[in-house]
């Protein structure tokens, strides 16, 4: 099926069903497609959306995805699910952040363009066809190769409805750390396309680094079966683990300390970290160990993303510091 056609309203009511949802054609004379899993219940309620691969090196949500939907039958389900389990299939096969066929990140161009790249293309279906008229976003991420990021769950951090629906979701998903995002969300993302459309959103982070833990696995599996008891598609109550830090922050991870320099990074803290202004954080040097230049904190804060990859060029991300909320 073309992703254009989908209509979710019409998907037919207590079934479980894969298929493949056509973005654009392929030189080869095939098409570029998404996978698509959805279980409709037998009764009536929310529709939820999970999407994960919007980075190709991400594996988490993809391996998760499809333990959720083996988990979850029709008849014990009201409302409906729908699941894409890898979201940028070109930057997925070349193992990339971004996609080989355009350069652009998938998670910086929604809502998409439908006459655009592919990769505008995808963000402008899943926007429309997905997004639209869901009652939640889950965007299952992590560090990918090159970033090291504790397991989390973000969350808008807002007082009006959409924000305390999202409080509720992160809370349900039971992830050990809570990122809450004050407004603005920077434009180009998922959730800021679900903010645009009025639809609450939660998303995860987890460690990465071109693999999956089977802990995170589990806890994506386990954390969206908790938010569908939340939202009351599923029988029983969520009951998450505890909360051992919860931070606030702009979440904007555009916004990092840059390298100065080309080099050899390494790095003198760790995830979680609290660290004060001017605190060292590590140091670039040179093949012959020389330190060719000192990375500061900007402010004072808790160390919430690390660089993983060693090798450095000028204008390369290091690290992120984000507060603890109040």
């Amino acid at each position: 099926m073309d992703l254009g056609d989908l209509d979710v309203s019409q998907l037919p009511r207590r079934r479980k069903e894969t298929g493949w949802l056509k973005v654009a054609s392929r030189p080869d004379g095939g098409d570029w497609r998404l996978p698509f899993l959805y279980v409709t219940g037998k009764a009536d309620g929310p529709t939820l959306l999970v999407i994960a691969g919007v980075h190709g090196d991400e594996y988490e949500g993809v391996e998760a995805i499809p333990l959720i939907f083996q988990s979850v039958q029709p008849d014990a389900l009201r409302g409906t699910l729908l699941m894409v389990p890898v979201c940028n299939m070109p930057a997925y096969e070349a193992a990339t952040r971004s996609s080989p066929l355009d350069g652009l990140n998938l998670a910086r161009v929604f809502p998409g363009d439908a006459n655009g790249s592919i990769t505008q293309r995808i963000a402008h279906g899943v926007t429309e066809k997905l997004m639209k008229g869901s009652d939640l976003l889950i965007d299952l991420h992590s560090g990918g190769v090159t970033y090291h990021i504790p397991t989390l769950v973000g969350y808008s951090q807002s007082e009006d409805d959409l924000g305390r629906r999202s409080l509720a979701a992160a809370r349900a998903f039971g992830a050990p750390i809570l990122w809450g995002h004050p407004p603005p969300v920077p434009p180009g993302r998922s959730i800021r396309a679900a903010v645009d459309l009025g639809v609450p959103w939660i998303y995860t982070e987890a460690a990465g680094g071109g693999f999956a833990r089977p802990e995170d696995v589990a806890l994506y599996r386990d954390g969206v079966l908790r938010v569908m008891q939340g939202l009351g598609m599923l029988e029983g109550a969520p009951a998450p683990g505890p909360v051992t830090h919860h931070l606030v922050g702009s979440g904007d991870l555009d916004q990092v300390i840059l390298a100065s320099v080309a080099g050899y990074y390494r790095t003198e803290v760790g995830l979680l970290d609290e660290v004060k202004a001017g605190q060292r954080l590590g140091v670039v040097q040179d093949f012959f160990g020389q330190v060719l230049a000192e990375i500061r904190a900007d402010r004072d804060g808790v160390v919430i993303m690390l660089r993983r990859l060693a090798r450095v060029q000028a204008g390369d991300g290091l690290a992120h510091l984000t507060s603890h909320l109040g």
